[in-house]
């Protein structure tokens, strides 16, 4: 793979070419292009979110020092801010969503074995979604309240790798519970959610799929128990009941019986409440399924502090959604050659080699794993304390 190549042409070996071109062509991104391939605008977007670039000039001036290079990264044309700028509104965005699919699924073949932290032999989902603040000035399209901008972006994570399977990019007007028409469910699947995707017309479906869900409960949920379980509350657990709901219209969104789980965290001392249509799965299983919910907001939380989609290099639509598309594409990147060089960094270390590395013309496996060294432990063995107690 090596050979004196960049690390930056090493890492895009991961990228599936002929798939990249067949998106292209698809929906004709290349036509009428005068020099500035889909390829150059990919990879100067690629640059930026590698090396946390800020805007346009940013990208530009940092791309032309190391002109001398590029060509050997797999650029054929010269970088303009106003190209890129021209491109990123143009450019049908449907391009990089289509290129990022067969990405996703991989790196979920890559990381099915890896373990779950719950006892569940099922695939599990997460669904969830974050709020993306814009300048309503500049991005008028974007309009969430009276003097505020945001867009939405929801995400169906595979707990297994942290891998976003479904994405979906909206005003942030657009409720949760919407994205439950989207989806395609799969049969014998856990779907974990927060309260505002209850539904209960939208669950039934889901139910009616042969899928599960777990979802905690709303306030003052109007219900009937039917029956109930020992619990042992040593482990945080208060209650397990089989129920029917008896609201008014609950009764008849969703005409099944459900289970409801208590719980009482004694770390945050919080109680919670969980409803689920599994009723084979043990309830502290039940309860440390849902704790596994915070990943998606540590995926949240992470794409933005190491991604850039919270400086947007274009005002439109088109230009912001092909920035989100790209940075989560690079995500999915790095994470394939994590697993396939068998590195055990985590990605954030990954991401901060690269953006020092990009141009350096070094082997990925031997970037990736170098130790690092003790000089600090070798030459200070016993260490003072820095401050006396």
């Amino acid at each position: 793979m090596h050979s004196g190549r960049l690390v930056f042409s090493q890492l895009l070996d991961f990228l599936p070419r002929h798939h990249f071109n067949l998106c292209v062509r698809r929906y004709r991104g290349d036509y009428r292009a005068r020099g500035f391939s889909c390829m150059d605008q990919f990879l100067s977007m690629a640059f930026a979110q590698l090396t946390a670039r800020t805007s346009l000039r940013d990208i530009e001036t940092c791309l032309r020092a190391v002109d001398a290079k590029l060509y050997h990264a797999g650029f054929r044309s010269r970088v303009s801010r106003s190209t890129l700028a021209d491109a990123n509104e143009r450019r049908d965005w449907r391009i990089w969503a289509d290129l990022a699919q067969p990405l996703i699924q991989k790196a979920r073949a890559l990381y099915a074995d890896d373990p779950l932290g719950v006892d569940l032999q099922h695939t599990a989902y997460i669904l969830d979604s974050t709020t993306i603040e814009l300048c309503l000035s500049l991005f008028p399209w974007a309009r969430y309240k009276k003097k505020h901008g945001a867009i939405k972006l929801h995400t169906l994570l595979d707990m297994r790798g942290s891998i976003p399977c479904f994405l979906r990019i909206t005003d942030a007007k657009t409720s949760d519970a919407q994205m439950l028409d989207q989806l395609d469910f799969q049969p014998g699947a856990f779907y974990v959610m927060d309260r505002g995707y209850i539904s209960f017309q939208r669950l039934y479906r889901l139910s009616q799929a042969m899928a599960y869900f777990l979802v905690r409960s709303r306030d003052k949920l109007i219900h009937t128990r039917l029956s109930y379980r020992p619990v042992d509350k040593s482990t945080g657990l208060r209650s397990d009941h089989v129920i029917r709901l008896s609201g008014y219209y609950t009764k008849n969104y969703y005409p099944a019986p459900l289970r409801r789980v208590c719980f009482f965290d004694v770390e945050r001392r919080r109680r919670f409440v969980f409803v689920t249509n599994n009723f084979d799965l043990p309830a502290l299983t039940i309860a440390q399924l849902y704790k596994c919910r915070w990943a998606v907001e540590l995926f949240f939380k992470w794409i933005k502090q190491h991604l850039c989609i919270q400086a947007f290099f274009g005002t439109s639509g088109n230009a912001v959604k092909t920035q989100v598309w790209i940075a989560i594409t690079i995500y999915v990147l790095v994470a394939i050659a994590k697993k396939e060089l068998k590195v055990e960094r985590p990605l954030s270390e990954i991401l901060q080699i690269f953006s020092i590395c990009l141009f350096e013309q070094v082997p990925l496996q031997q970037l990736l794993t170098a130790t690092i060294p003790q000089t600090a432990q070798t030459l200070y063995p016993n260490p003072l304390p820095l401050f006396e107690i």
